[in-house]
């Protein structure tokens, strides 16, 4: 093979490295939105199952409190 040849292969692999070291990056970027992403869904998830905890909580108490009334006031 000549220099010449030799050169080219070695700029060419020297760009194909570069290139997958770029899409490296790419790819860790992906997945730490992608992380990032899953945290903020399970914070959403926690909270919605705290405000309908809440509101269960609520209906039960009232379902107690007009069970006690229909019983006082109809036995």
């Amino acid at each position: 093979m000549t220099d010449d040849r030799v050169a080219s292969l070695l700029e060419e692999i020297r760009d194909l490295q570069r290139q997958l070291l770029a899409a490296y990056g790419r790819a860790l970027e992906n997945q730490q939105d992608a992380i990032r992403m899953q945290r903020e869904g399970v914070r959403r998830s926690r909270v919605l199952l705290g405000v309908i905890g809440v509101i269960l909580l609520f209906v039960f108490v009232m379902v107690l409190v007009l069970l006690r009334y229909v019983v006082r006031h109809y036995s």
